[in-house]
């Protein structure tokens, strides 16, 4: 089978350490369970200007390798591969976070998962034909039987599967979102992710 992993806040915590740095640059103090947009400018109340330097910061390397792993990610995402399965890594943060990226899950056990940056949010100055950068159209070209994901702006990219189970790791900016389908479950942890696959 074909797995789709989403990174940011399915792998690692980076709504918390954005938390943190929202705290260190501008004197925020937003706890993590208020955070009720996936739109992080919205959920911290940030400046156009505010949020270019937040996301900047965030996405500097240091950073990147500091946030911390999502509990059981790598156990069970290094099962699925020990059984034959394929890991797709396909995040939407800029292709200049590409390196760091792959560091992290290198470091994190996940040598064997592919990593592809996806312009889902029209965020990036695209890298075209790269090894690691993915276009929509290739993107809507490939297949899944499973996807891990945590954004509700991201279940548009599943339109054209719809045969795909979709397991939502269970987050404050998505508990509101009433899920597009049955295929869609939500997973409060890794350990229920395991769980759902086996089922």
């Amino acid at each position: 089978m074909k797995f789709y992993v989403d990174f940011d806040d399915c792998l690692c915590e980076t709504a918390r350490a954005f938390t943190v740095l929202v705290k260190r640059l501008f004197g925020k103090d937003v706890p993590y369970e208020k955070v009720h947009f996936f739109n992080l400018q919205q959920s911290f109340e940030l400046t156009d200007d505010e949020y270019e330097k937040l996301m900047l910061e965030g996405h500097r390397t240091k950073e990147l390798l500091a946030y911390d792993e999502t509990p059981g990610a790598s156990e069970v995402l290094n099962e699925l591969i020990d059984k034959g399965h394929e890991v797709f890594v396909i995040t939407g943060r800029p292709a200049s976070s590409y390196d760091a990226s792959r560091r992290w899950l290198d470091e994190h056990g996940l040598e064997r998962a592919t990593l592809f940056c996806l312009n889902k949010y029209g965020r990036d100055s695209f890298i075209k034909n790269s090894d690691f950068n993915l276009e929509l159209d290739d993107y809507y070209k490939m297949s899944f039987d499973y996807a891990i994901e945590d954004s509700p702006m991201a279940f548009k990219f599943f339109d054209h599967l719809p045969e795909l189970k979709v397991l939502v790791v269970d987050r404050p900016w998505n508990r509101e979102c009433e899920l597009p389908g049955e295929n869609y479950t939500r997973c409060s942890d890794w350990k229920t992710i395991r769980e759902k696959i086996a089922d």
